[in-house]
């Protein structure tokens, strides 16, 4: 069992910026693909960002240019740095690990970001 912490959610203005957080309790971080997922009142999750164990990334089109996802092995937590955040990026923000075999996957309990004049 992998427990994820997430942090780093908050009230930011448009055109702001936060960094996400989530800290991985498995001892093997580096056998995970990580991502980070959204999902918005009344509207399905939806994926945002993915860094696979060899740290290729992919973004959903909306963030691109935007967002950072990046890893940090040793500390055994992923990233997202959100800049020009927009109100359409409000959001409960869940990390994801899912075991390079694709057999084990886990969600952290979410964080809320508010992007609000």
């Amino acid at each position: 069992q992998v427990q994820l912490v997430e942090s780093g959610g908050g009230l930011v203005q448009p055109g702001g910026s936060l960094r996400l957080s989530c800290a991985a309790s498995t001892s093997i971080f580096s056998f995970y693909d990580m991502g980070w997922y959204r999902q918005a009142p009344g509207k399905q999750r939806e994926l945002v960002a993915t860094v696979a164990s060899g740290s290729r990334t992919v973004y959903t089109d909306s963030v691109k240019g935007r967002f950072t996802i990046s890893r940090d092995n040793a500390k055994k937590t992923v990233y997202l740095q959100m800049n020009s955040l927009e109100p359409e990026d409000t959001a409960v923000y869940y990390c994801n690990a899912r075991h390079i075999s694709g057999v084990y996957t886990y969600w952290g309990q979410g964080t809320q970001v508010t992007v609000s004049s």
